[in-house]
């Protein structure tokens, strides 16, 4: 099995995991500040340390590609490319919304083979960037944005299967969806910890990213904000 290192910055929380053979050997995570730049490279060096210590190779890398941050993806991706490129070792992309679902699917929480698992990302206002997939990971919706409103989800929901709802998005849609196989499930952050299952897969399908080209998966444009006037 393959030592990864895995990098999670879509999110609030600015993480690292080194995972092998189904197993977590090192992990580290920041809930307390979004500034990534300042807290990433020291994170990776400390796995790199331990990996050193050890003497265990590096395999590969993986990241998540977002929907997310935009800030924090670039600074991710950023990382993670330059790393793979001086190691020369391949680079892994994990869909951030996946990964969402990929937690839920191993939190403890019951479910059932039709299950529905439902990640939002939160967006500005009322949007969210999301999703909808069966318990194998094939989309029933697929990624992309979303104005919330009574009819969000409609069609997934008409199918009477349970549906999952998480995610940093989830909170705002609680007073709109309020079908009886609606359930929603709070604390579902991503995190570096939780991209094994699909870096691992990635990685033994030889599914690799692009070390150049590669850019993250915003699922819509940039749209940066006019700064306000300062009052003189």
């Amino acid at each position: 099995m393959a030592v990864i290192l895995n990098i999670e910055t879509s999110g609030s929380p600015c993480s690292v995991a080194l995972t092998a053979e189904s197993m977590v050997l090192r992990h580290i995570e920041n809930f307390e500040s979004r500034n990534h730049a300042a807290l990433l490279s020291g994170m990776i060096k400390d796995c790199l340390d331990f990996l050193s210590e050890k003497e265990i190779k590096l395999d590969a890398i993986a990241v998540s590609m977002g929907p997310g941050s935009y800030t924090g993806l670039r600074i991710g991706l950023s990382e993670a490319k330059g790393l793979a490129y001086a190691l020369d070792i391949p680079l892994i992309g994990v869909s951030t919304l996946k990964l969402l679902a990929t937690e839920v699917m191993f939190s403890g929480h019951e479910i059932t083979e039709d299950t529905i698992f439902v990640p939002m990302v939160d967006a500005r206002r009322m949007e969210v960037y999301t999703a909808a997939y069966d318990l194998a990971l094939n989309a029933m919706l697929p990624p992309g944005p979303m104005i919330l409103d009574q009819d969000s989800y409609k069609a997934i929901l008409e199918l009477g299967r349970p549906t999952l709802f998480f995610g940093s998005g989830s909170e705002k849609a609680k007073s709109l969806i309020t079908a009886p196989n609606a359930l929603f499930i709070d604390g579902i952050e991503p995190l570096a910890t939780d991209m094994m299952a699909l870096a691992d897969l990635a990685y033994s399908r030889r599914e690799f990213i692009d070390l150049a080209y590669s850019t993250p998966e915003y699922l819509k444009d940039f749209q940066a904000t006019r700064p306000k006037n300062k009052v003189i």
